[in-house]
């Protein structure tokens, strides 16, 4: 018997190698697709709900929002479990022809190149964003990106005019809600004497020099939104670190030239709360 393979097995070997290169292909890309789809959706959905039962989601969404989220990571996991009911690469296949041999074969054209970098590059930075979610605890915003907002939008948490705000009962206020009538009072005499008990941290004062504001995170939906909200505090500006938390008891002062300002009578450091965020 010849130890030499026929002509005809040499040509169908070397009509399969494409095929089996053409498949490994293939199957990198409905991983990777099937990775950069539900694979991190099911991670993020995850985390979610993990930060959803401990109660720390509220680092980065509003309460009101909670419910939500958790509602669709537990929609997300679903479907992830469904999709691995399908065969690996199913969701490429829409019943129609992808092209000829032909065209598959065909060289790249730089859109194509562009296009698949584009993925590439996004999908690392998916992953990365997934992992480090994975991995580093959740935090609240921190201080210097508070103080690097401050005086972006000041009248941010006005929802109500000055005569609602005037009759209200401001001993539900919170700093936003004092930051608000500190912004755009016009009648600060209604406010003298007002009595308040307030939780922030320091930050230095932008404008005067050697004065410290009372300052809390304000958020709206998400921590995308987050703006921060100060209040002028009488307070030896050498006597906090910068981003101390802290609890203020004291009352509203207004001064000569109509400008509000909080005389405490009594200052106490205190940790971050669970919540460190108004809304």
């Amino acid at each position: 018997m010849s130890d030499h393979a026929s002509p005809a097995h040499v040509e169908a070997a070397e009509a399969a190698a494409p095929d089996h290169r053409d498949a490994s292909r293939a199957r990198r890309r409905a991983i990777a697709t099937r990775w950069l789809g539900i694979g991190l959706a099911t991670f993020v959905s995850i985390v979610t709900l993990g930060l959803g039962l401990t109660g720390r989601l509220t680092l980065y969404i509003s309460p009101e929002s909670v419910w939500f989220a958790c509602a669709a990571a537990v929609v997300t996991l679903v479907g992830a479990i469904w999709s691995c009911t399908l065969p690996l690469g199913e969701e490429d296949d829409h019943g129609h022809d992808h092209g000829t041999a032909h065209e598959a074969d065909a060289p790249p054209s730089p859109r194509r190149s562009l296009a698949a970098a584009g993925a590439v590059t996004g999908g690392v930075l998916a992953t990365g964003v997934v992992v480090a979610a994975l991995v580093l605890p959740p935090a609240s915003l921190s201080v210097e990106l508070a103080m690097s907002r401050v005086g972006e939008q000041t009248t941010l948490f006005a929802g109500s005019d000055d005569v609602t705000l005037g009759v209200a009962d401001t001993s539900t206020f919170g700093v936003g809600d004092w930051a608000s009538v500190f912004a755009t009072a016009t009648n600060t005499a209604a406010y003298d004497g007002a009595s308040v008990t307030l939780q922030g941290f320091v930050t230095p004062d932008a404008v005067k020099d050697g004065e410290v504001n009372l300052t809390r995170m304000v958020i709206t939906h998400c921590v995308i939104d987050a703006q921060p909200a100060t209040l002028p505090v009488d307070v030896d500006a050498s006597a906090y670190d910068t981003g101390q938390w802290i609890e203020v008891t004291g009352t509203v002062r207004a001064d000569a030239d109509g400008s509000l300002t909080i005389e405490p009578t009594d200052v106490v450091e205190i940790d971050e709360p669970g919540d460190p965020y108004e809304y």
